[in-house]
């Protein structure tokens, strides 16, 4: 069995980009979905529940990423294993991953392959506007019913003069 994953003390952004740069680096540039002018960049990563959570963005994918921030010491689990995790946006599904230089962490593909369309600085803002939206609370119009039929209700009221 595998020794448990240690926490990251500080960011884990330039090693996820240098672990990434190196699969880059061996034979992924050669892949028809490989798109050169998209840098790869962990984005906006912060501290969640004590975990690092923020985007890694490759020429080949967009995903947002989770792993064992500091003084956290994660189980080993199987690469591939499915996780579900409750995060301000809602639930999100995860698949455990595991990169040299980083050991395991948990991802949900956002993008992959990426657009072919994308440029560089579309993709870098997509990518931090995903980490953040990912730590962010859902809006809702506190104005507004919740009950649709409600809403509805009021428009007809309206319509005849009741609210005169």
């Amino acid at each position: 069995m595998r020794d448990a994953v240690n926490g990251f003390p500080t960011t884990p952004a330039p090693l996820l980009e240098a672990a990434f740069q190196a699969v880059a680096a061996d034979g992924m540039r050669d892949l028809p979905f490989f798109h050169s002018q998209i840098p790869i960049r962990a984005c906006g990563f912060q501290l969640f529940e004590q975990q690092w959570i923020g985007c890694m963005l490759t020429p080949w994918m967009l995903s947002l990423l989770v792993l064992p921030g500091p003084q956290q010491q994660w189980q080993p689990r199987q690469v591939g294993e499915k996780l579900a995790l409750a995060l301000p946006c809602g639930n999100v599904s995860f698949t455990l991953g595991e990169i040299d230089g980083c050991g395991q962490y948990l991802a949900c593909s956002l993008m992959s392959p990426l657009e072919s369309s994308l440029r560089a600085d579309q993709a870098l803002a997509l990518a931090e506007n995903s980490a953040r939206m990912a730590l962010s609370l859902p809006v809702v119009d506190g104005s507004l019913p919740s009950n649709p039929r409600r809403r509805a209700l009021f428009r007809l009221q309206r319509g005849n003069g009741a609210d005169a």
